[in-house]
């Protein structure tokens, strides 16, 4: 793989995983994804900041092909698509010291199995020289591991922020601009990774607010070249604000479920409410995330599969608990043939989502007139709950 050229004395050096479809055996990647790692020049040592996965480290040998020394590999993150392939760069540069944080000493030591000898913590706020170039450490706990940091080259006004400001998206360009791929792509980052940890993010955007940089190179994804568009957006992501919508994950195995649904979703339309539905056996969790990102309202549809929900749907609750939208509201609805424990079961499946349940909907076989006046009853309350957040 080719080294790019960002500045004259920094390159990408990283590796664009084009054909990547999952990622951790969880996440959807749609549009593929990169790992990011930022070869850095100074007048007298040479940086590299972060490696790639491991299933991709002959790219990265590659592009360093040309490299004779490295001093300092800098490890923002610990996490194998990051730092999988330091090994194989330490046993290349033997005089090259792993630069991390407090907390990454003793995880690279660990994971990948790293001697002590070759790991230099370093602390919040400590500069490093590479000559006349500078490399200043700022601690961004829980972007989304507790040992993360993030590295400005000052001179180049260039902040790496490894996964934070990251985005799954495989590109041959190295600059996001103002593309809105790019940006959908980064808010499907951020709510699938980032999302359980809003109130870190808060803080961590407040410690680089005094920063002077003019691009924000993340680890995965092209590089913010206008980084007031990402940061605007992650300040709205992690910021109170909800959107007039419900969102509907459902499954139906028989169709009484979907009826529901779709007279749920006509009821609250005529009552001024957006709502998205996502029929579980098709969709792609990570719509299903964006969707949660700022929605005040969150309507679980199932099934009943012996007694509890359909298993599409208690994952999709896990996940949904997971990462921890800002919603305000939920309900449960459903169908079964002769006896449920729906309500109860997911119930308990979301307690970190603190919500105010707003009841069950629940029919025996197809919906009948009743239940069709509780749905509506349902979308009433919802109406007025959002009425009272502002929301209409």
């Amino acid at each position: 793989m080719q080294a790019s050229t960002i500045t004259e004395r920094v390159q990408w050096v990283g590796a664009v995983d084009w054909n990547r479809r999952l990622f951790d055996d969880l996440i959807p990647l749609p549009e593929g994804t990169s790992y990011n790692a930022y070869l850095v020049r100074g007048s007298e040592q040479t940086a590299l900041i972060d490696a790639v996965d491991p299933s991709l480290q002959n790219a990265l040998l590659e592009a360093l092909e040309s490299v004779p020394k490295l001093d300092y590999l800098v490890c923002q993150h610990v996490e194998q698509d990051h730092a999988g392939a330091i090994p194989r760069v330490l046993a290349r540069y033997p005089e090259a010291a792993v630069l991390c944080s407090a907390k990454a000493g003793p995880m690279i030591a660990d994971h990948l199995h790293v001697a002590p000898n070759r790991i230099r913590t370093v602390a919040d706020g400590e500069a490093v020289s590479l000559g006349d170039r500078t490399l200043r450490f700022v601690y961004t706990p829980w972007v989304h591991w507790p040992e993360t940091l993030s590295t400005l080259l000052p001179e180049e006004r260039i902040l790496f922020t490894c996964d934070f400001f990251g985005s799954h998206f495989a590109t041959s360009r190295l600059f996001a601009g103002n593309d809105r791929a790019v940006l959908d792509a980064a808010a499907r980052y951020y709510a699938e990774i980032m999302m359980p940890f809003r109130p870190a993010i808060r803080n961590n955007l407040k410690r680089i607010e005094g920063l002077d940089f003019g691009i924000i190179a993340p680890s995965h994804g092209p590089l913010h070249d206008q980084p007031g568009l990402i940061l605007d957006a992650y300040r709205d992501w992690v910021s109170d604000r909800l959107a007039n919508r419900v969102v509907i994950p459902y499954v139906s195995m028989h169709g009484s479920t979907e009826a529901m649904v779709d007279h749920l979703v006509r009821a609250l339309a005529d009552r001024g409410v957006a709502s998205e539905k996502f029929n579980l056996t098709v969709t792609d969790l990570g719509r299903l995330a964006m969707s949660l990102l700022d929605a005040a309202t969150l309507v679980i549809g199932t099934s009943t599969v012996h007694l509890g929900a359909h298993p599409s749907v208690v994952h999709a609750a896990y996940v949904a608990n997971a990462i921890r939208p800002k919603l305000k509201h939920a309900a449960i609805i459903g169908s079964y043939g002769w006896a449920t424990k729906v309500p109860e079961q997911l119930a308990a499946m979301i307690p970190n989502l603190k919500v105010d349940l707003l009841g069950t909907v629940l029919c025996k076989g197809l919906p009948r007139t009743e239940d069709r006046a509780a749905l509506d009853a349902l979308a009433d309350t919802i109406r007025e709950r959002h009425a009272a957040l502002g929301l209409l």
